[in-house]
This record gives C-alpha cells, sequence and structure tokens, in this order.
C-alpha cells in the first residue's frame, strides 16, 4: 500500500511539472539594462550602425597655429635644371621620365655644328702658339747676339702673350662643354651632373636646342629631399622659427602624418598678401611629390602633448561642446568637452577626454538627433 502511494505521488508531481508554465519553473527574469542619463543603445547589424565611425582618441604635439595651406617642392639644394650649352639638334635622348640616373650618364646626344668650330678654334689657337713660342726663342738668340733690339724683342713677347691667351680661351671653352680637344666629331653629349631620378624632359629626337631657351630640357633632384613651402601670415610670425618642427598633411595621404623642419625663412614680407615665404624640410617616406598641396602645422617647441579629434565629432549646443563616447561595446554617451584650440579641421580637447577612448567621428549629428528625440 505504501508502495503504491508513493507511486502516485511520483506521478502527480510529474504532471505538475509539465503543466506549469515555464518562468514560473526557472524563477523571476533578469531586469533588462536600464539605459544611463544621455546614452543611446546601438542595434548590431543596423542602418544606424553601419553609419557611424568610431575611433581612438590620440595624443599629438602641441601646435602654435591652425595648419597652414602648403605645397610640396623641389629641394633646390638636390635638384638640377640641366640645358645645352651648344646650339644644335638631339640626335639621341639617352633617358626617360622616371628614370634613376648617375653623375656623369649620357642624357641626350646632340650634333652641333657649334662643337666643331670649338675644337678648330682650339686647334687653330693652339698652332699659332706653337709658332709664337718659336718666334720667341729666335728673338731671345738674336737679342744676345745684338743683333736685333730690345724694342723688337718685347714686341714678339707680347704677340706670344696674344696667343697663349687666345689657346687658354678656347681650351676653358672646350673644358665648360664637358669634351675632349682631341675630338674630331660634332656630336655633344650632355651628362647628368649629379645623381638622381629625372623628374622632367622637355626634349624629344630632332628637337633644336639653344643655350638661350627659356626652360632645362632635364630636372633631376633626389626625391628624397623634398621642400614644404608654406606663404606665413604676418600675424604668425611669431609663432614660427627656424629649426622648428612640423606636421606636414596631403590629401593622398589622409591617414598619416609627416615629420618637418622649418630650414629658412624670408625676410621681407609680400606687399600685396603680407605673408612671408617659409621653406621646411619634409621627410617624404618616397611617397610625396612636387606640387601637392599640404596643410602644415607648426608645433610647439616645449614638445607638449595635446588631445585632438576631428571637428565632425564635436556637437555644439550653445556655448558647450559635446562628443560621443564608446562606453561598452554598443553603448555611446554623450559628454561635454571644454575645447583648447579649434581650427578648419581638428580641435584640441582640454577637458573631458583622455587618449585611448574611442569617440564618434562620424554620424554624431544623426546620434544627437536621436537623443533629442527620445527624450
Amino acid at each position: 500500500m505504501k508502495h503504491g502511494f508513493n507511486s502516485l505521488l511520483t506521478v502527480l508531481l510529474v504532471g505538475a511539472a509539465i503543466v506549469l508554465p515555464t518562468p514560473l519553473l526557472a524563477g523571476p527574469k533578469p531586469a533588462p539594462h536600464a539605459k544611463a542619463e544621455n546614452e543611446v543603445i546601438l542595434k548590431e547589424n543596423s542602418a544606424q550602425d553601419a553609419n557611424l565611425k568610431i575611433e581612438p582618441v590620440v595624443e599629438v604635439l602641441a601646435s602654435t597655429t591652425e595648419p597652414l595651406n602648403g605645397k610640396i617642392s623641389f629641394d633646390e639644394n638636390y635638384t638640377s635644371r640641366i640645358s645645352s650649352p651648344v646650339l644644335g639638334r638631339a640626335i639621341k635622348v639617352q633617358v626617360q621620365l622616371g628614370d634613376r640616373v648617375k653623375a656623369g650618364q649620357a642624357l641626350l646626344t646632340i650634333d652641333s655644328p657649334d662643337l666643331g668650330s670649338a675644337v678648330a678654334d682650339y686647334r687653330k689657337a693652339t698652332a699659332d702658339l706653337d709658332l709664337k713660342r718659336k718666334a720667341l726663342e729666335r728673338s731671345k738668340l738674336l737679342l744676345d747676339g745684338g743683333v736685333i733690339a730690345h724694342k723688337e724683342y718685347e714686341a714678339v713677347q707680347a704677340d706670344m702673350a696674344q696667343s697663349q691667351a687666345e689657346a687658354t680661351r678656347t681650351k676653358s671653352r672646350l673644358h665648360n662643354l664637358g669634351i675632349d680637344h682631341a675630338s674630331s666629331n660634332e656630336s655633344f653629349i650632355l651628362k647628368a651632373p649629379m645623381a638622381g631620378m629625372v623628374v622632367d624632359r622637355q626634349v624629344n629626337l630632332g628637337n633644336e636646342v639653344r643655350p638661350d631657351a627659356p626652360n632645362p630640357l632635364f630636372i633631376i633632384t633626389n626625391p628624397d629631399h623634398l621642400w614644404a613651402i608654406i606663404d606665413l601670415p604676418e600675424r604668425d610670425l611669431s609663432k614660427v622659427s627656424l629649426g622648428q618642427a612640423l606636421s606636414i598633411k596631403v590629401d593622398a595621404y589622409p591617414d598619416e602624418e609627416f615629420q618637418g623642419k622649418v630650414q629658412s625663412m624670408g625676410t621681407m614680407l609680400d606687399p600685396v598678401s603680407r605673408r612671408v615665404q617659409v621653406r621646411c624640410s619634409v621627410e617624404s617616406k618616397g611617397k610625396l611629390r612636387p606640387e601637392m598641396y599640404a596643410k602644415v602645422t607648426p608645433l610647439n617647441m616645449t614638445q607638449q602633448k595635446v588631445i585632438r579629434i576631428p571637428n565632425s565629432a564635436l556637437i555644439t549646443e550653445g556655448l558647450y561642446s559635446f562628443v560621443f563616447v564608446e562606453t561598452s561595446h554598443g553603448h555611446i554617451q554623450k559628454r561635454r568637452v571644454t575645447l583648447d584650440l579649434q581650427g578648419r579641421d581638428y580641435a584640441t580637447i582640454k577637458e573631458g577626454l583622455k587618449a585611448g577612448e574611442r569617440v564618434v567621428t562620424k554620424g554624431a549629428i544623426l546620434i544627437n538627433s536621436e537623443l533629442a528625440a527620445d527624450k
């Protein structure tokens, strides 16, 4: 009887477990995470989430001014503009744009009648000098023998000196052209005066070349040495000095900064623009090209670092500025910050953010609108 009662009790308990709702058996369900004040919770894989960009806050060297407009240029200390020293016609072009050349390498062969004339003039001058030298030797013997007067000997000496000067002049001309005086043809080879890269070529096969041409035939430069040229406003002259460090950015590499240093500053202002030209060396890392536009930021000489964020991360409401900070995955909270300096593209933060915190840099306005609608 007792065994039958226990079996009946077991059946009743199992049946009750089946009939009772699951939540009653599992106990009370935990309350969902409460939304904090000024917080937006993102839904994963939503359109809202896809339109946001969240980036870590970075520390940079403090700047003395907002970014200045500049341009990347050749470093003239490592650049050579090459023209033809003779009149003639190009009969062979030995290099192309972008070629790396060594000092003394042939760039262009020129057919030049002027070259033939220069060689002929030198040979004529040296032949005349030999004759005058022999004449002087004979005159010296005659003078010593009392056959001629000293005045006649001096006249022969003067002829000798004149011939010597002409021979020196014609030899120097050949030397300046970089050719051997023993050359017997009219072909002149234009050579590279330095090692570097051919970045400009203004001559083709058959073109006439002239010493007085307005533009060089070739430009050779060392692409690892470039300048950033900026026109510094008069009001910022006291904030920039020789040797000062610079941060340089270009559109081609928007997420990369290049380092530079002020090398020279103009001695006078442009009377119209009220600006002075500043030349800065720049570490190109093989990426920068002449004529690129650049944003150049002079850095604080104290090497002090500041928090910097793009202006797209800022929300301005009245007199105050705010950013949206990622407090945890999917949770974005609005936070008030104090600005130190705001330029055209970036702002530095005095209070309210720390390096490494993640802020919304794209889509902050949309989040702010959503937050306002929920209130």
